[in-house]
């Protein structure tokens, strides 16, 4: 009862219930909510603080930029999301909100589409050595579309391409990756794609952000060669899995096109179908399925796994 009655008086004032709206159909930065609401920035983070300590919105570092969004994962989440739903759109000062809003969306996918044309010459290269991406993408998009996923989780998300693909099928999304720059594109491509389910976040892959068992569904999408340490990579995807849950790996057999570790920083070379089961059961993973996609000179290969169960654990430790 305390719970909601505090996010009420919250949002019971105009420019917090306007900063809701805005946070509800997008990531935003106080920056970007100061440019469309017109009002100094000082007053629009008090705002802001009050609806975060309220549970109504939350706030998230990405190295200098802090951005705010509706929360999704509380006891105010519903509360939120009914009064955004609640506010009619075609209202006067919502409506023009939401234009600023728009315009503030395309400066970021300018910007983001200014850097993937920077780097784009270099993917492309590389994705012409492997089998169409689409044929990866059905399989690794019927892995999870097959089981019942609510959180999920894509590790080295990259451009969000596995978030659009993914993303659709589960209530709960969200991407990793150390690149800001990367994750600039990965929010303008799930904000382009009406996918308010997803975000994106700045991290570390040996060091998640997230509890314990607080994933169904992780993906590590052509990641773990850039992985100076893959069993860490891997053990901490596991710490993350829920019992039962599953973890896809697609990543290169082994090849000896060695422009990538030169040209493009990968670590490793590919890796082996048993060295990744390997890896796996040392993480506490329990093997399902290997698919391999041959091509020339590089063959993808997708590992699914799942959580090892208890008397698994004990006897890996035996």
């Amino acid at each position: 009862m305390d719970d909601l009655l505090q996010g009420l008086r919250a949002a019971a004032e105009e420019t917090r219930l306007r900063l809701l709206v805005l946070c509800g159909h997008s990531e935003l930065t106080v920056s970007e909510l100061t440019q469309i609401l017109g009002q100094s920035q000082p007053r629009v983070s008090r705002h802001l603080k009050l609806l975060c300590d309220a549970g109504l919105l939350n706030r998230y570092q990405e190295g200098s930029w802090v951005f705010y969004r509706l929360s999704s994962k509380n006891n105010t989440s519903l509360l939120a999301k009914t009064l955004v739903d609640l506010v009619p759109e075609d209202d006067s000062v919502v409506s023009r909100d939401l234009d600023r809003l728009q315009v503030v969306k395309k400066t970021r996918v300018m910007a983001a589409e200014q850097y993937f044309k920077e780097n784009a010459a270099d993917w492309q290269r590389i994705r012409t050595l492997h089998v169409p991406e689409m044929e990866v993408e059905k399989i690794l998009e019927r892995i999870f579309k097959d089981r019942s996923v609510s959180d999920f989780l894509d590790i080295g998300t990259g451009t969000g391409r596995m978030l659009e693909l993914i993303g659709p099928n589960v209530d709960h999304a969200i991407g990793v990756d150390s690149s800001r720059e990367m994750l600039s594109y990965a929010r303008a491509a799930i904000e382009e794609a009406g996918l308010r389910n997803c975000q994106v976040r700045l991290a570390d892959m040996y060091n998640l952000p997230f509890a314990d068992q607080s994933q169904d569904g992780i993906i590590i999408h052509q990641v773990l060669h850039y992985a100076e340490n893959p069993l860490r990579a891997l053990t901490e995807a596991t710490r993350l899995l829920r019992p039962q849950g599953i973890l896809a790996i697609a990543d290169f057999a082994p090849h000896s096109v060695d422009s990538l570790r030169t040209e493009h920083a990968h670590r490793q070379l590919g890796f082996g179908a048993d060295e990744i089961w390997r890896l796996c059961e040392q993480a506490g993973l329990e093997k399902i399925d290997l698919q391999v996609l041959e091509g020339d000179p590089l063959t993808v290969n997708i590992w699914t796994a799942t959580s090892m169960s208890d008397v698994a654990k004990e006897g890996v430790a035996l």
